[in-house]
């Protein structure tokens, strides 16, 4: 589903992010992506999300390159796919329900389609009886849980987690995990970048490791191999 082909990323100031990059994602995998501070990791997904461009090497995904997409080009590779950050990035005037919907609709989904939609996703993650809740008025986990029902709400083929469970404690970050797992399970491939260690060893997913920009491993069923 995924190629990196020899990526290269480097800065301005002269700083090599990300080293010959070479790695395949197939359709329904769940991968870890981790690493030290600095390792390449957030480089890696910026990359991926269309933020930033390679400096050079290839990125396929579903037989499409996308490494140099045009700006207008970028909403339509978007729409395949959905994206969990650490910092939940809701919409602060707009509900849960509003702010699962307007993933939708500024895809120009049918107005009918989003009221039939939201409201399962919701249901998927827990937060039915919070749908007119505002995300002040949500825990930590319940706001994640929020923008992994937006991210899922146009059922993307890949989904890219940024430390989702950065700022959450153990037992919400668990709670976390099983809902991507279900979402997995479902034939959604994932890749996740964490710090989360416990997380990782527990998980028994594919796990590559990065280290200054480079892959240092790349192990099916592996652990948290590195020291912070």
């Amino acid at each position: 589903m995924l190629q990196l082909v020899d990526i290269c990323k480097d800065y301005k100031n002269g700083h090599r992010a990300l080293n010959n990059i070479n790695f395949n994602v197939e359709r329904g995998e769940f991968v870890f992506i981790v690493g030290a501070s600095g390792a390449g990791k957030s480089t890696l997904i910026k990359l991926l999300l269309k933020e930033e461009n390679a400096t050079s090497g290839r990125i396929i995904l579903d037989n499409r390159e996308i490494t140099h997409l045009k700006q207008k080009e970028i909403p339509y590779l978007r729409r395949n796919m959905g994206v969990v950050f650490q910092d939940f990035r809701l919409l602060p005037n707009k509900t849960v329900y509003e702010n699962v919907a307007f993933a939708m609709e500024i895809i120009e989904q049918h107005p009918k389609q989003i009221r039939r939609q939201v409201p399962m996703v919701l249901a998927m993650v827990g937060l039915s009886e919070r749908a007119e809740h505002y995300p002040h008025q949500l825990s930590g986990g319940e706001q994640q849980r929020v923008s992994l029902a937006r991210a899922i709400v146009n059922n993307p083929q890949l989904l890219i987690c940024d430390e989702p469970t950065g700022n959450l404690d153990p037992n919400t970050s668990k709670d976390i995990m099983e809902k991507l797992n279900d979402i997995n399970y479902r034939g959604t491939t994932i890749i996740m970048a964490t710090h989360a260690r416990e997380i990782v060893d527990d998980a028994q997913k594919r796990v590559i490791t990065l280290s200054n920009g480079e892959i240092i491993s790349d192990q099916q069923k592996g652990g948290y191999n590195y020291e912070d």
